[in-house]
């Protein structure tokens, strides 16, 4: 089995991978040095952690990195490990892969306190929040369908001469085209059943949470560092889709409050996005936790693990007798 892993970081890579990442603000101005240093004692409430997959695909060694962190954490602050399952989409989630990722935890040695959280028990709370912003006039429905903003985007960049925004994921950002409509238009074509997502009206958003915007993220040392968050280059963030009625962005700001979680451990993909959750939190007044996003694990072609690439999952290498200390261990966690 020798190279099963040679597409991975070496074990003391990981430490420290965004720190030069953490210390810039956008532009490039630097941030002040790391303050203080975390310790169970910053905080009135027992330090409490979260490992959060979503059940489309079996767990890859990308998760296991991210659950061992977790843990990791969890363990040098005396805290709480707890387990939430990310089934908002009702067509990848199926019953079967949350059963394989309660396997694929309990083979590396991971134990989580209960209860499991499970996001599509949760559907009416978050319906709740997005109606609380609407009748505030932060958010509103949207009838466009991805071709319709796509043409209205192409149509924006003729007129303008140049490229569209783009938010941090590289789509373009919204063009409002919806924000424009009157209140007795968008309840028309409700009422009359057109399929509509709600959008966060981030003009208005702003507004009703001035900056500036920020958080807290802490490194393997357990230094902490401030970070300008900008919302604002998000656009008009969905909060709701069409199928469910709610997105990522808004439940797991909703659900890392409902479960107390003060330290938030995830991929360096979600970097960005948390300038958008900062804005969210303040909106719903729930606390803001601390944040520590860790390098992705990768292939021997550069590509980060995913379920959508084909990455090999941890059931895979179970069946062809990788024992989990040999993943632990591979991964920095022996």
């Amino acid at each position: 089995m020798d190279g099963w892993l040679s597409g991975l970081p070496a074990p003391r890579r990981r430490a420290g991978l965004l720190d030069a990442r953490y210390r810039l603000r956008a532009g490039g101005e630097p941030l002040p040095s790391p303050g203080r240093r975390l310790t169970p004692s910053c905080h009135g409430d027992r330090p409490t952690l979260r490992f959060a997959p979503s059940p489309n695909g079996l767990l890859h060694l990308g998760h296991a990195y991210s659950a061992l962190l977790n843990a990791e954490f969890a363990g040098t602050l005396g805290g709480r490990l707890l387990l939430r399952i990310e089934d908002i989409d009702p067509v990848r989630s199926r019953t079967e892969l949350v059963d394989a990722i309660a396997r694929d935890l309990a083979w590396l040695g991971l134990r989580f306190e209960e209860p499991v959280r499970r996001q599509s028990e949760h559907l009416a709370g978050y319906a709740a929040a997005v109606e609380a912003l609407a009748s505030r006039g932060l958010a509103y429905p949207c009838f466009c369908s991805r071709g319709e903003i796509a043409a209205a985007v192409a149509a924006e960049e003729v007129a303008a001469g140049c490229p569209a925004l783009r938010d941090p994921d590289g789509t373009p950002v919204y063009p409002g085209t919806c924000r424009r409509l009157t209140v007795t238009e968008a309840e028309g074509r409700r009422a009359a059943g057109h399929p509509h997502t709600w959008r966060l009206d981030m003009t208005r958003a702003c507004a009703a949470e001035p900056g500036p915007y920020g958080f807290t993220v802490f490194a393997r040392d357990l230094t902490e560092t401030s970070v300008v968050a900008d919302p604002g280059r998000w656009g008009d963030a969905v909060l709701a889709r069409r199928d469910v009625p709610t997105s990522y962005h808004l439940s797991v700001v909703m659900d890392d409050a409902a479960q107390g979680i003060t330290h938030v451990v995830r991929g360096a993909d979600l970097l960005a996005a948390t300038d958008l959750h900062v804005l969210i939190a303040r909106l719903l007044v729930l606390p803001k936790p601390r944040y520590h996003h860790h390098g992705l694990i990768r292939d021997r072609d550069g590509e980060k693990l995913a379920k959508s690439r084909g990455s090999e999952s941890l059931a895979d290498l179970r069946e062809r007798g990788v024992a989990p200390d040999a993943i632990r261990a591979r991964l920095g966690f022996a």
